[in-house]
């Protein structure tokens, strides 16, 4: 079996950081990355939709499925694991036509999902489901900057060190599912 690259990267993913992953490559992410789910993709979706602008700037960004448990005392965030990323297909191809390089999340996309990634040199990464306790230790901070009133489904800017993913798709047409 060939060999999988474990790789340490700093956040922002450009497309040429994108462009540099595989399928099977274990990558640690550093650095800041937005918190969204469904009920926030909605609504940028809507902004979208009537040319207005985002709350999030979405050049060469990654967005985490992730809906957050509150925070136990002296930690930034709670439980932080993936949700499933089939809930955003429908709104992931626009985000990554118009900058979003990587998206975190676990399970299966779509085609035009697939054809975005490879279209925008963009990334598709599952974080481990079931580990939120543990991927928890790997934020730093966290602060919420849209859609507050979303609750657990606001989104919010996070900072991670170390954060472990997996590529699952890659720009080349790679899709480990």
């Amino acid at each position: 079996m060939e060999n999988k690259m474990e790789i340490h990267m700093d956040l922002p993913i450009t497309a040429e950081k994108a462009s540099s992953l595989k399928i099977g490559d274990f990558v640690y992410l550093t650095g800041e990355m937005y918190v969204a789910r469904d009920a926030a993709h909605k609504r940028l979706f809507d902004l979208i939709e009537k040319g207005q602008k985002l709350p999030i700037d979405l050049k060469d960004s990654t967005i985490y499925y992730m809906g957050p448990s509150p925070a136990r005392e002296g930690r930034p965030i709670g439980s932080a694991g993936p949700t499933t990323a089939s809930r955003m297909d429908k709104y992931a191809p626009t985000l990554l036509d118009l900058g979003e390089k990587a998206m975190v999340g676990k399970g299966k996309r779509t085609k035009e999902v697939l054809e975005a990634v490879v279209r925008n040199h963009a990334v598709y990464f599952a974080a481990i489901g079931g580990a939120g306790a543990l991927l928890s230790k790997c934020i730093t901070s966290s602060k919420i900057i849209a859609y507050e009133d979303l609750g657990a489904e606001a989104i919010r800017k996070i900072t991670v060190k170390d954060f472990p993913v997996i590529v699952v798709a890659d720009d080349k047409g790679g899709y480990l599912y």
